[in-house]
């Protein structure tokens, strides 16, 4: 197989790792055509603190992956989170030559805007332009063939420890894999489930994962703030082991499965069989007791992420099309509800957007980071074509006849065994 046509991502996260391989089409579309998944153990709020057991789910995750696709891959994308990232918006001004904007124009501007002070134990990780202003016009996207004098470009930048992406890349180098790039899951995650118009409107998206609870705000178009924060999904599992008196395993099922926002909704009273710990017998328990555990850990995330906007300068009035939630803990029944009702803001859940016609079941929350960070390299592997063009994600329904299931049958069977 023509390995130029293969783009390969990994999301590595807390609870989990899941590799993706698309296909380039010659109509610049990807093709999903390998999907793999295994348990995450070594990594504690994003962050690497286990190289061998997070190298183990990486060649797990790959593996899967790149014999349901039938290739092999040598280079990856990843994703990125935890409490060390950094964000800040920043400018840059320089003189026009010759009067007209050129390309040299806007990578000067660009230059000058990342001259900024950095932690010595830093890097930049990405540099996202919000606008452009040329003389004293604003609100300007596409400067090139402009005219006037002075050029001032507002970026966003986004930064990270070096130690953090230096272990993140041994762990996949000892895969046998190197790293093309590495992305902010925030930033992945919301070039996934936001529509162009929600980032016009102004909105903000909460990925609750398993160790980090991400954020990224949009107004005018442009990404304006982005944040980790070390509470989430699996301090939800943690707080049923402890209450149930259940093994962490029994408490992230029941999570998954059962697991409730608000104590007071109506229908809670369905009985879940939670094992014990030791030879003690299993006990029943209702959905609203789980809920009494559940409910007030959420809400102390979310208040996180509310009190974390509002440091940021982003109140709840400028987030006028409300907030989209995303990531696995976001599959907990009522929590949209919650959400509403902390943020005074309409809320809704984040589902891959360029899924179309994708089985319910996989058009999932917990794929958000990594489809996202499959659109952003296909995006990029065409702007280095020339091509410039987005880049839809779809699936590949099998060619072959009934008797021979493609990958599509292989992945809803793997979607199944692992619901």
């Amino acid at each position: 197989m023509e390995q130029g046509k293969y783009i390969s991502v990994l999301d590595i996260g807390t609870s989990k790792v899941i590799a993706l391989i698309g296909e380039i089409q010659e109509d610049n579309e990807i093709h999903i055509v390998g999907l793999g998944q295994a348990p995450s153990h070594g990594l504690k709020a994003g962050m690497v603190v286990n190289i061998e057991a997070t190298s183990q789910a990486i060649t797990q995750a790959v593996g899967d992956a790149e014999r349901m696709a039938d290739t092999k891959i040598s280079h990856v994308t990843t994703g990125i989170a935890g409490n060390h990232i950094r964000s800040l918006n920043s400018r840059g001004v320089v003189k026009i030559k010759d009067g007209e904007v050129k390309q040299a124009d806007i990578d000067r501007a660009i230059d000058t805007a990342r001259a900024i002070n950095l932690p010595q134990d830093h890097a930049i990780l990405h540099t996202e332009t919000q606008e452009y202003i040329i003389d004293n016009q604003p609100g300007v996207k596409e400067p090139i063939g402009m005219s006037g004098l002075r050029l001032d470009t507002r970026v966003h930048i986004v930064t990270g420890a070096n130690t953090a992406l230096q272990n993140i890349k041994k762990c996949i180098r000892r895969c046998g894999l190197e790293t093309d790039s590495i992305m902010l899951q925030p930033l992945a995650s919301s070039h996934a489930v936001l529509t162009e118009d929600e980032k016009d409107l102004g909105v903000c998206v909460i990925d609750i994962g398993g160790g980090t609870t991400d954020i990224a705000v949009y107004t005018n178009g442009a990404i304006r703030h982005t944040a980790v924060i070390p509470v989430a999904g699996d301090l939800i599992s943690k707080d049923l082991a402890q209450a149930l008196r259940t093994p962490y395993s029994a408490a992230e099922y029941i999570k998954i499965h059962y697991g409730v926002a608000i104590p007071d909704m109506d229908g809670l009273d369905e009985m879940v069989e939670v094992p014990s710990v030791g030879d003690r017998q299993p006990r029943q328990i209702s959905r609203r007791v789980l809920a009494s555990v559940i409910g007030p850990r959420v809400e102390e995330i979310l208040e996180l992420s509310r009190n974390e906007l509002r440091r940021a300068g982003f109140p709840e009035e400028v987030l006028t099309s409300g907030i989209v939630l995303t990531g696995g803990a976001s599959m907990l029944t009522g929590i949209v509800e919650l959400a509403e009702e902390i943020f005074r803001l309409p809320a809704r859940i984040g589902v891959p957007q360029e899924l179309a016609g994708v089985s319910e079941r996989s058009r999932n929350p917990r794929y958000a980071t990594a489809i996202g960070l499959l659109q952003l390299a296909c995006e990029g592997r065409m702007e280095e074509r020339s091509e410039g063009k987005k880049v839809a994600v779809r699936e590949t329904r099998s060619e072959s006849s009934s008797s021979t299931p493609g990958w599509w049958a292989a992945i809803k069977k793997w979607l199944t065994d692992n619901a």
